[in-house]
C-alpha cells in the first residue's frame, strides 16, 4: 500500500435509487426495488449501532448484510487511492482515522457505512 492510499471496509445497502438494482444476495433485485432510501438508511443505522456497542463485529455484519460483493471478504475493499472510488465515498474514507466508522455515506451505488482499516 503506498503512502497516499487508504484501506477500508464497508457495508452497502442498495435501494430503489441505486445505480444497479441487483446484488449477490438479491440477484433479481426484488428486495432492492422495494427498499426506499429512508429504510436503507434506517437499516444501516441499526447495524452501525450493533457494531459500535460491541454486539456484533463489522466483518460479520458486512458478510451478512452488505449488497457489495466485498461482503465475502467481510466488507474489505483493499487499498485504494484518490480517484478510484466515487467522490463521497473517497472523501468520507480519507476523513476517518484508522479504526473509525463513518456516518451514513450516500453514493450512486446506495448508502454505506465505512470503516477505515489502513
Amino acid at each position: 500500500m503506498s503512502s497516499n492510499q487508504v484501506r477500508a471496509s464497508h457495508i452497502l445497502i442498495k435501494h430503489q435509487g441505486s445505480r444497479r438494482k441487483a446484488s449477490w444476495k438479491d440477484p433479481e433485485g426484488r428486495v432492492i426495488n422495494s427498499t426506499t432510501k429512508e429504510s436503507a438508511i434506517a437499516q444501516l443505522k441499526t447495524l452501525k449501532e450493533e457494531i459500535v456497542t460491541g454486539k456484533a463485529k463489522f466483518e460479520d455484519i458486512a458478510s451478512r448484510y452488505s449488497d457489495c460483493s466485498s461482503a465475502k471478504r467481510g466488507g474489505d475493499l483493499g487499498p485504494f487511492g484518490r480517484g478510484q472510488m466515487q467522490k463521497p465515498f473517497e472523501e468520507a474514507t480519507y476523513a476517518l482515522k484508522v479504526g473509525e466508522i463513518s456516518d451514513i455515506v450516500d453514493t450512486d451505488s446506495g448508502v454505506h457505512i465505512i470503516m477505515r482499516t489502513g
